[in-house]
């Protein structure tokens, strides 16, 4: 695994903690040079701190299209090309799509898939000048199954899942690659972190007791599972805990799906 990215030029968003940071980490293990982003400067700090490697943070909001091109563009000038771009900055809103507001529906697309859209638009061009490089989306077990209390999550993570499939088929033969990743039970904070509707009831309570119970997985331990499927030339990954399981679910009728959800909740 460490002739895939040694010496190699990674890009990893959303770096500054969970599984962002357990990217970085393991990249610099295998000899990775990494290029890091964070809107959390003092947690990118933090990151950079633990990697034995060429390490060169950035703090960007991917929402922001100016601070998006404005990175790949730092990247370039500091690095000269970019061999794996890591796509996983994201939050997490706990709302049923009838108590999540517009606005709030808007900050978590513009950050879970925006941010994806933007940044595959600002570092393919290199990648597909140089015929080389490998683009890597962290979707989730939600970009698999609708779940209730978490249906701008979804609505996020299902898209992520469409672009990368769709760039699967269109980037053939160019000599750039694209993977989806649907982590499963990640103990990150961005459950913790998540932003709440003000007019949350019995469903993001629920969805709330489920997720203490399911994200158990050490991002460390999802991140090396990423690096490992990345290596073996996967187009999908199922890392962390019960991931394999929604996999399995989402290809259930509806009713049964309902029933095993049901049980795990």
């Amino acid at each position: 695994m460490k002739d895939v990215f040694s010496g190699r030029v990674a890009v990893v968003t959303g770096a500054a903690s969970g599984i962002g940071r357990g990217l970085a980490t393991e990249l610099a293990v295998r000899g990775a040079r990494l290029a890091l982003s964070d809107v959390n400067a003092a947690g990118l700090a933090e990151t950079a701190a633990l990697c034995a490697a060429e390490v060169r943070t950035y703090r960007v909001d991917v929402a922001r299209r100016e601070d998006v091109f404005d990175h790949a563009a730092a990247v370039l000038r500091d690095f000269g090309s970019v061999d794996f771009l890591f796509n996983n900055a994201g939050v997490a809103l706990k709302a049923t799509f009838e108590h999540a507001t517009l606005e709030e529906i808007d900050w978590q697309l513009s950050i879970n898939l925006q941010g994806v859209i933007y940044c595959t638009k600002a570092f393919l061009p290199a990648m597909l000048a140089r015929r080389s490089g490998c683009i890597v989306n962290i979707s989730s077990a939600a970009g698999l199954i609708g779940l209730p209390g978490l249906a701008s999550y979804c609505i996020s993570k299902f898209g992520i899942r469409g672009l990368t499939e769709a760039l699967w088929r269109e980037l053939e033969g160019t000599g750039v690659t694209a993977v989806t990743v649907h982590p499963g039970g990640v103990k990150t904070n961005i459950a913790a972190d998540a932003r709440k509707s003000g007019r949350a009831g019995a469903i993001e309570e629920q969805t709330e007791r489920t997720l203490e119970k399911l994200l158990v997985t050490p991002p460390e331990q999802c991140a090396a599972e990423i690096l490992a499927g990345v290596a073996r030339g996967r187009r999908r990954i199922f890392p962390a805990k019960y991931a394999t399981l929604f996999n399995l679910i989402s290809h259930l009728p509806p009713r049964w799906q309902d029933r095993v959800l049901s049980a795990l909740s």
